[in-house]
């Protein structure tokens, strides 16, 4: 019966230098996820369902519960002041918290990941990831030099999953831990410490309704993975959610590939580098798989805006060397 605030603080007496502000940090994240799963829970009763006559930065019509799950995580991890930016899927700029220099920490975010889920019922998210700020951050105001840092650099990452329960996944860069929240006592409570993806596995996730609009060696790869054949490694087995972190979480436990290469409808790739994949391939890499652009490892990929757009291809170690095969130049 460990909860999220007992692990939180083990982790954190292992850092003799900390001084408890990242921690805060933590556990003002683990409320908003809470109360947003409050209001997922009741979404159809609260009248929080269907679109919010808006659209964000990308052109996509806005749920209500997008909107409202923005701003529950801006207002709530805002008040400890330990945080000096947001960047977020809904917001076209970034979000400053006033100009504290002292405030150590950006927090990169999709409130609610798998939005077109969210009236039919199916398990959304919210994905996130958190900087330090960059050197000398004591000396002047947050500028975009912290937010636009390689996905190396993360100093944690994870993700929440509104299902059938409700799940909180997170790194510090000391393994994947899940935990699931017992609305009962309102914690959540630790269920698996130190996922590891297995090296192999016999599931693929991608629209297939895209096949047409990828370029020939992808389609050669996905025709070898559909074909059987003599050692039993194949066909595989298609899941697609279209909800990304709900499908990383399928693939961190079941092993397999996630891909979603550019195509002639998005030349640059659609997903989103800096608060969708960044923090999904860091979680990925910490349990030993790989995720790449195709050519470049993610996590090395210098953002120049905060919507950059990229091709995601991510899984099972082995997976990704038969991939790698088909793609690489």
């Amino acid at each position: 019966m460990i909860t999220i605030d007992h692990h939180i603080a083990k982790e954190e007496s292992m850092h003799p230098k900390a001084t408890g502000e990242f921690t805060s940090l933590l556990h003002d994240l683990a409320l908003s996820i809470r109360i947003i799963s409050r209001e997922v829970r009741r979404a159809g009763i609260n009248d929080i369902l269907g679109f919010a006559r808006t659209s964000n930065i990308h052109g996509e019509k806005q749920q209500k519960l997008d909107k409202y799950a923005n701003e529950i995580i801006k207002k709530t991890m805002s008040q400890s002041g330990h945080v000096c930016a947001f960047a977020s899927e809904e917001e076209e700029e970034i979000v400053m918290v006033g100009h504290n220099k002292k405030s150590k920490y950006i927090v990169l975010f999709d409130p609610l990941d798998g939005s077109s889920n969210i009236d039919v019922n199916i398990t959304v998210g919210t994905i996130f990831g958190i900087y330090r700020r960059a050197e000398n951050a004591d000396d002047s105001v947050c500028d975009m030099k912290d937010i636009l840092q390689p996905g190396y650099k993360l100093i944690t990452a994870g993700y929440a999953l509104y299902g059938s329960s409700t799940m909180m996944v997170y790194t510090t860069g000391n393994g994947v831990h899940s935990f699931t929240y017992d609305p009962t006592i309102g914690e959540f409570l630790l269920s698996q410490a130190n996922i590891k993806i297995p090296k192999f596995g016999f599931y693929y996730s991608f629209n297939e309704g895209n096949y047409f609009l990828v370029e020939e060696k992808i389609r050669k790869y996905l025709d070898f993975i559909k074909t059987p054949s003599d050692d039993k490694k194949y066909p595989h087995i298609l899941r697609y959610i279209a909800t990304l972190n709900a499908d990383l979480h399928r693939l961190l436990h079941y092993g397999g590939i996630y891909i979603y290469p550019a195509n002639t409808k998005n030349p640059g790739g659609k997903l989103r580098l800096v608060y969708e994949v960044n923090p999904l391939a860091f979680i990925l890499e910490q349990a030993g798989g790989r995720a790449t652009d195709g050519s470049r490892r993610i996590l090395e990929i210098v953002p120049d805006n905060i919507h950059q757009k990229t091709p995601l291809f991510m899984g099972s170690p082995d997976n990704m060397d038969v991939l790698e095969s088909f793609i690489s130049d």
